[in-house]
């Protein structure tokens, strides 16, 4: 069982799975590989889902962590964090959009909003691995 100390790893794990699949998935598309794209998007939503459910019970728990970051540190960690949470707000709905298209079977939307969608998302998924690292493992606070 997993207890709530170790859902940060875990959904940075989420987050690295999703980067991979988003990969994946991308790359298959663009190469004409529809069948592969799909069961890579479909497991980079599942494994995002799971992380946002993640999230949400460990800052259901914990609230938020301090870095109390100064520095040369803080001038990388704090913009990214932003640009991470706000484009994150920006992500779901994206990635629900562009699934709504596949299931109305709407081809020529799904792939113009996806153009938006996987970038960001794929941003988001980086940035949420390098802030787990940033605070759990290579600078965390009070070490």
């Amino acid at each position: 069982m997993i207890s709530i100390s170790d859902l940060p790893a875990f959904n940075a794990s989420l987050n690295l799975l999703s980067t991979i699949f988003i990969s994946m998935g991308w790359y298959f598309i663009r190469h004409g590989a529809w069948r592969r794209h799909m069961a890579c998007m479909i497991i980079a939503v599942t494994s995002s889902a799971c992380f946002l459910v993640g999230y949400i019970i460990y800052h259901a728990h914990v609230g938020e962590k301090s870095s109390g970051y100064t520095g040369w540190i803080a001038a990388v960690y704090f913009p990214m964090l932003a640009s991470h949470v706000l484009l994150a707000f920006v992500t779901l709905p994206l990635v629900i959009l562009t699934l709504v298209q596949v299931f109305r079977r709407r081809w020529d939307r799904h792939k113009r909003i996806a153009r938006w969608t996987i970038p960001i998302w794929l941003y988001v998924s980086v940035t949420g691995v390098l802030v787990y690292l940033m605070l759990y493992k290579w600078f965390p606070p009070g070490v």
